[in-house]
């Protein structure tokens, strides 16, 4: 996972140098989720709330160094944000304040978010992907709403221990490419909320690098202190 350069002191690997990237399989949105009863309506609303009250806002997290908070130092950091984290020791309970207003966002995976959303128990404002997610097409993207720097992708890929010969990692990214084209997979894979991301070795390789980086950034700029 590339948050690990950001939540350990000393990696007992190089993440770059000691795996062979070899494919991608797919990515899963998160949502900015809002409380309901608080009068965020878009993404807009909840930055202008924050803004006009510094540190009164707050969001959750599943943990320190989870998706959901990477996610949500992000959304932070690009809008300029002063709010509170609350790291939570589990989803569960995050969105258990999350609908009960004791929370004022967080960002959840879309899966068990859909249902909440089509309920009213959670108000959807925006998706973290590049893309808008094929499960919620009406809900606009972090970058549409005015903040780019913020996507985040929680993404699933395959790795190898350095030196695997290059035959192999085009036979397996060939192998895993043709599976991510299978339509029940395809099927499959969205039902869950991933949404599927066949990549070269190569291009995978670059995404990773990049994401590295990403995070490293992040780190810095969240100020997360990595553990021992």
């Amino acid at each position: 996972m590339s948050s690990a350069v950001i939540l350990h002191r000393a990696l007992p690997y190089d993440e770059l140098r000691d795996l062979e990237p070899i494919a991608m399989l797919g990515a899963q949105p998160s949502v900015l989720a809002a409380a309901p009863g608080k009068g965020f309506a878009t993404v807009a609303d909840l930055v202008a709330a924050a803004k006009s009250r510094p540190g009164a806002l707050n969001f959750a997290s599943a943990g320190i160094g989870s998706a959901s908070h990477i996610a949500g130092e992000r959304f932070r950091l690009a809008a300029g944000l002063d709010v509170q984290h609350i790291p939570y020791r589990g989803p569960t309970e995050a969105l258990a304040d999350l609908m009960t207003g004791r929370i004022d966002f967080y960002f959840l995976p879309i899966a068990p978010a859909l249902p909440l959303i089509k309920q009213g128990k959670v108000i959807a404002l925006a998706v973290s992907t590049p893309k808008r997610a094929q499960l919620l097409p009406d809900v606009p993207t972090i970058a549409e709403a005015g903040y780019p720097n913020a996507e985040y992708l929680f993404w699933g890929g395959v790795s190898a221990p350095a030196g695997i010969s290059p035959t192999i990692v085009a036979k397996l990214n060939r192998k895993i490419d043709t599976a991510l084209s299978v339509p029940t997979i395809r099927d499959k894979l969205q039902q869950l909320g991933v949404e599927p991301m066949p990549m070269t070795a190569e291009q995978f390789g670059k995404f990773f690098a990049d994401d590295v980086a990403a995070m490293v950034q992040l780190g810095k700029g969240a100020k997360i202190a990595p553990m021992d």
